[in-house]
């Protein structure tokens, strides 16, 4: 399946940092899935799942090798053509549709069994909550919402300001403001874990993790 640019936003200030980050192949990005994400998931019957900021595609790539149909969406086109170019080369390429979408602009049609939104974090202007917001509303019955923050900085980060206030599972919860009725927060915490960075280093990190399941009804 060919990448989809129909949402691309080339000419931004945006697209083009986040195309800085991704110019480069970095094989380790694209070999694995991140950890919470690979930990939840892997206790689910394969469907439909939606990444969020999919960059290098090692989720979304994990995903579809585990027999889910996955749409991957990112602002940068450089990421969204290498992910598809990986995909097709793994012989993936049925089960991923790389779009590239500018989600403070837009978001991507469908309803998911599964939407991811690793790390979503950037720079620039980007109304998150709304997006979360509307993840949940795309959720089939039954369906999980799988937000994994930086809860602290690693020493690769692009963002090392101390300044930066990083939201509990919680308070991210309540932004949202979803109807606990009808969304119920499945897991809420921040566990620490020994990641490894893009060129080979490690320390220890903790994640803000926060999974929302809509109900059956």
């Amino acid at each position: 399946m060919a990448p989809d640019f129909t949402g691309a936003t080339p000419d931004s200030a945006a697209a083009r940092f986040w195309d800085e980050q991704y110019r480069v192949p970095r094989p380790a990005l694209t070999g694995r899935a991140n950890p919470v994400l690979a930990e939840i998931a892997a206790g689910l019957a394969p469907g439909t799942a939606l990444d969020l900021g999919c960059g290098a595609g090692g989720d979304a790539l994990w995903l579809a090798g585990r027999g889910w149909r996955v749409t991957a969406v990112d602002i940068s086109a450089s990421a969204v053509r290498r992910l598809a170019e990986t995909a097709r080369a793994r012989g993936l390429e049925p089960s991923v549709a790389a779009r590239c979408v500018d989600l403070a602009a837009g978001f991507p049609e469908g309803d998911f069994d599964l939407v991811s939104a690793q790390y979503l974090h950037t720079p620039f202007e980007l109304p998150r909550a709304r997006v979360l917001r509307t993840a949940a509303h795309a959720l089939r019955p039954g369906g999980r919402l799988v937000v994994v923050d930086h809860g602290s900085a690693a020493p690769w980060s692009w963002n090392r300001d101390p300044g930066v206030h990083r939201p509990a599972p919680d308070e991210v919860a309540a932004e949202l403001g979803l109807d606990p009725a009808r969304w119920r927060v499945e897991r809420a915490d921040s566990p620490r874990r020994r990641a490894t960075g893009p060129d080979g280093q490690s320390a220890t990190v903790v994640d803000h993790v926060l999974v929302i399941r809509r109900s059956e009804a």
